[in-house]
């Protein structure tokens, strides 16, 4: 007997005889529930909707599960057994990101008025910096299953550099996609693990397209695109937050969380990682919400929420916060249904109340945010004081990367308190003393 943790109702060929990827049962369709072999596809046949992994999670005893995760490495890889990777996957030359800090955030609850627990998932403290390393290690597993020899992907930054040092870890060639005026900071981390760099004039939404022709073209031929044809392999990375999130507060589910969205998939599998949990056993079943964050000046999603839309109306980003300026979203009408399933909202702020938010957090918790966690402080803020968000309970704020990567947001409002000569006369005619 096995653990069902998808919603498919068709059944198809499992991954028993085919690639090596632990758990994976099949890929099954969000829309129709198809499934299919497991393989680099992203689309349904049928309907042509998105691809998910389906599991078959074998029924057990959940305290031995939890055991078996506990003494596991310090990374992503404890999960392996929840994961669509190969049962050895620690063994493989890897970044292995993962198991990052979940911070108690006592000042910044009480500045924001919070009287219940309140903890900053920081993931900045990942190998380059950012979320993106989670997702990209599972779909080097992926890829090395499907036998490619590239590693490709459009990025708005964090995920170029992610792609380039998780290929060079692997021993694969790598040759990423980004837009052309992304910060500087960004570029360069790309850029140093030595694949190859192409930017596009256009916007993100353009990237991504191109990369999509590029896949049906010859010359694409042995490519793996970690967020087009590996999408559903890439996309689990960001479960292993929800699993991480739950076992660092003791195995038990936090009442609230707010999720920055961009495309919207962390947002979608953070809950699917809860759910499966709870499937488990793992932890006890019981409410929880969902907040998304946007920047005002990307924020679609936001405004079909406030709107109570169902589907997503694409626009075009104007904001600081560029790491989450993708105007056409994939997730976002599941973002919409989570956020309406679990009593959460979307909301959004503008670039101001960003860089209020990442010093704030800088001042009281000595965190300092990328945009992308500037833009989930500033709305944790912003629910509070409109009431939507219960400031009693146990609530968790993603970080999803690091501020040195996004320099250029606070270097207008920050430098030296003052500038003395070397010496006791100046230094107390500055009033530091």
């Amino acid at each position: 007997m096995a653990v069902q943790t998808d919603s498919a109702t068709t059944s198809t060929t499992s991954g028993s005889s085919g690639p090596d990827l632990g758990p994976a049962a099949a890929l099954s369709c969000r829309e129709c529930g198809e499934r299919f072999p497991l393989g680099p596809i992203f689309a349904c046949e049928v309907c042509f909707g998105p691809l998910e992994i389906a599991y078959d999670h074998p029924a057990g005893d959940a305290q031995a599960l939890r055991e078996q995760i506990e003494s596991g490495p310090n990374s992503i890889w404890r999960y392996a057994p929840l994961l669509p990777v190969p049962a050895d996957v620690s063994d493989k030359p890897s970044t292995n990101p993962g198991f990052t800090k979940l911070v108690r955030a006592e000042r910044l609850g009480q500045e924001l008025g919070v009287t219940g627990e309140l903890h900053i998932k920081d993931d900045s403290g990942n190998p380059t910096h950012s979320f993106k390393d989670r997702v990209v290690a599972i779909a080097v597993e992926a890829a090395r299953s499907f036998g490619f020899t590239t590693l490709s992907c459009s990025s708005t930054g964090n995920l170029a550099g992610a792609v380039g040092a998780a290929a060079a870890r692997a021993g694969l060639r790598s040759c990423v996609f980004i837009p052309h005026d992304l910060e500087q900071g960004k570029v360069v981390m790309a850029a140093v693990y030595g694949g190859e760099l192409v930017g596009i004039e256009g916007t993100y939404d353009d990237v991504n397209r191109f990369c999509s022709e590029l896949i049906g073209d010859p010359a694409g031929e042995g490519w793996g695109f970690v967020n087009v044809n590996l999408r559903p392999y890439y996309a689990e990375g960001s479960k292993t937050l929800a699993y991480e999130i739950c076992e660092q507060l003791g195995w038990r589910l936090p009442d609230q969380l707010v999720v920055p969205i961009a495309s919207g998939s962390q947002l979608s599998k953070i809950d699917k990682g809860l759910q499966e949990l709870i499937n488990l056993g793992l932890v006890e079943d019981r409410p929880y919400r969902i907040f998304g964050a946007q920047a005002e000046g990307c924020s679609p999603v936001s405004r079909a929420f406030k709107e109570g839309h169902d589907v997503v109306r694409p626009v075009k980003p104007d904001t600081i916060a560029k790491s989450l300026a993708i105007g056409n979203p994939a997730d976002g009408p599941y973002v919409l249904d989570i956020a309406r399933r679990t009593g959460g909202a979307v909301e959004d702020v503008d670039d101001e109340r960003i860089v209020e938010a990442i010093k704030l957090l800088a001042r009281t918790e000595g965190i300092f945010a990328e945009t992308a966690g500037g833009v989930t402080v500033g709305v944790t803020r912003k629910l509070i004081e409109d009431g939507r968000l219960d400031p009693s309970l146990t609530t968790v704020v993603l970080n999803t990367g690091d501020g040195l990567k996004t320099l250029d947001a606070v270097a207008s409002t920050t430098g030296p308190t003052a500038v003395i000569k070397p010496n006791l006369e100046s230094f107390h005619a500055a009033g530091l003393a």
